[in-house]
């Protein structure tokens, strides 16, 4: 038996405080022997669970969470559900096939969740009308330039939009260019895995606040938590950044804790001075930019913070010093709206490779792991639990084929110096960032 770390903390921040209460299902107790355990219910555990329910319709399948659903990553990105990825600097030519793959990727879990969002009724504010991609200093607008080509070369559809059209659009004089893409869609991340949680299958059986405390790897697999033990003969890990807890990628991934804040719903008269929109999504071009959102329940939020921190969430103390940097940067784009006090803050983690890879196949005997997704969790998190679900059944697709020519990652040193590491790597995203961040 490997003892696991049992340390899984989290608040009540993010945008789950945007939506009513919802009752946790229940934490498992008792001995079980099931086909299939998902550890880990945020995008990639539920995508997972889905498809392992459609391959094997008689087979239960058991999905537990150390958390509740939605108070992981899954529940605290900023609501983006990307169709095309940015690899920032000049086109690589012998790249180009790598980048075709990798939107592959992106595109195939951007159309399961559209299909999943409209057959479940799923009320999450989903909006599939792409988003913009701008620059507001030197950096970024370099990296417009380069994304401009790669767009071209990839012959992504996508338009050009100078700093007139931006304002118009948004509100803000800030940017001083930008890219509008075609598709991608936007989203209310909390609101989502709860759609998909009380949609699953009738074959899966999700419990909440179950953390897996030890992996015994005899045949077969047994699970051991606090009040219960699971004997299972194929496991799947998708629990990101926080697979090193459960014995696996500990030299591999690691977790940056980034923060945002949201403003108080505006007034009428207060969206009237945010341009021609009444909901978009913003991506700074330079990787430490803000990511900055006019919400379909009349919100701003921005989120330009990102630290190492050893995968932690930020206290209430530290997420107040945080939001006088949301603070400035808000004041910045919208002048007009500086006496709007923000709300709400929240901090997430997202898990961060080396080398910016991601994971999937099996790690160990009948045990299985996808995850590691450099913050573009939602539609590759979503192609990668499904092709995971197959690839463990011994299915074939395309998706499977493309999962696993994920580059291999690259390894870092044991801590402390991989604390050290990571703290740079993760600082370095701002090197060069001004009016973006």
């Amino acid at each position: 038996m490997i003892p696991l770390n049992s340390s899984f903390p989290t608040d009540n921040h993010g945008w789950a405080e945007l939506l009513p209460a919802r009752r946790a299902s229940s934490r498992l107790t008792g001995n079980h022997r099931v086909p299939w355990v998902v550890v880990g219910a945020g995008i990639t555990g539920l995508a997972c669970a889905r498809r392992l329910a459609e391959l094997h319709p008689d087979a239960e399948i058991l999905l537990l969470d150390a958390r509740c659903v939605g108070q992981a990553a899954s529940g605290r990105n900023s609501g983006f559900v990307v169709a095309t990825s940015q690899f920032p600097g000049g086109v690589v030519a012998d790249q180009v096939e790598n980048y075709r793959r990798v939107n592959r990727i992106n595109q195939a879990g951007l159309e399961l969740l559209s299909q999943q969002v409209e057959a479940n009724t799923i009320d999450c504010q989903w909006q599939r009308q792409g988003f913009y991609h701008t620059a507001a200093d030197s950096v970024a607008l370099r990296e417009h330039t380069h994304y401009l080509h790669y767009l071209d070369t990839l012959e992504i559809e996508h338009r050009v939009l100078d700093r007139a059209i931006l304002s118009e659009h948004l509100g803000t004089e800030v940017y001083q260019a930008g890219i509008h893409i075609a598709d991608g869609a936007l989203m209310q991340p909390a609101a989502l895995v709860r759609g998909l949680a009380d949609s699953l299958p009738a074959n899966v059986r999700l419990h909440e606040q179950s953390p897996v405390l030890g992996i015994g790897m005899g045949t077969p697999l047994t699970l051991s938590l606090d009040q219960a033990q699971v004997k299972t003969d194929r496991l799947v890990l998708a629990t990101n950044y926080e697979s090193g807890k459960l014995g696996f990628l500990q030299s591999y991934l690691v977790g940056s804790t980034l923060a945002g804040s949201f403003t108080r719903r505006l007034t009428p008269a207060e969206l009237a001075s945010l341009g021609s929109l009444e909901e978009w999504g913003a991506i700074s071009l330079h990787g430490g930019g803000a990511t900055v959102r006019l919400t379909r329940d009349h919100r701003i939020s921005i989120r330009n913070t990102a630290e190492y921190h050893g995968s932690r969430l930020l206290s209430d103390s530290e997420l107040l010093t945080r939001q006088a940097i949301h603070r400035e940067a808000f004041d910045r784009r919208f002048p007009q709206l500086s006496e709007v006090p923000f709300e709400f803050a929240w901090s997430g983690v997202e898990g961060i490779s080396r080398n910016g890879t991601n994971f999937f196949g099996r790690q160990h005997d009948n045990i299985y792991l996808a995850g590691g997704y450099n913050g573009s969790g939602v539609s590759r998190g979503t192609a990668f639990g499904t092709a995971i679900a197959d690839y463990a059944s011994g299915e074939s697709s395309a998706t499977v084929s493309d999962c696993l020519a994920s580059a291999p990652a690259r390894w870092m040193p044991p801590r402390p110096l991989l604390d050290i590491a990571a703290f740079f790597q993760v600082r370095s995203r701002f090197k060069g960032v001004g009016l973006d961040r």
